[in-house]
């Protein structure tokens, strides 16, 4: 095998290490889940910021958009992920994604 291969073949399942890692990461917490399914808004964030929703249950995760303060969304349901933050899947509109429970408070809470 040349060393060009093997060096692709090396970064190949590099790669490969990496992405399973992170899925290995979000999977068990999903199934420490809770459903909500209830309304919300966004508080805890400042009047000149906004919250980051997330494709998936992490801060590093791809940011998909964004809400206002006082935001009001429906909550499908939330994990509790190994360093203890829960994350909450949320919508609003066409918009679903991920969200810090920490900056949601429940309807009638």
């Amino acid at each position: 095998m040349k060393k060009n291969h093997e060096k692709l073949l090396v970064a190949t399942l590099a790669g490969m290490v990496i992405a399973s890692a992170a899925v290995f990461a979000v999977q068990p917490a999903m199934a420490a889940g809770y459903h909500v399914e209830q309304p919300a808004r966004v508080t805890g964030v400042a009047h000149w910021d906004h919250l980051n929703v997330r494709k998936w249950p992490a801060s590093y995760s791809q940011k998909t958009g964004e809400l206002s303060p006082n935001a009001r969304v429906w909550v499908e349901r939330c994990i509790v992920m190994d360093q203890g933050a829960d994350w909450c899947l949320i919508e609003r509109g066409f918009q679903k994604g991920w969200v810090n429970s920490r900056y949601l408070t429940l309807a009638g809470h």
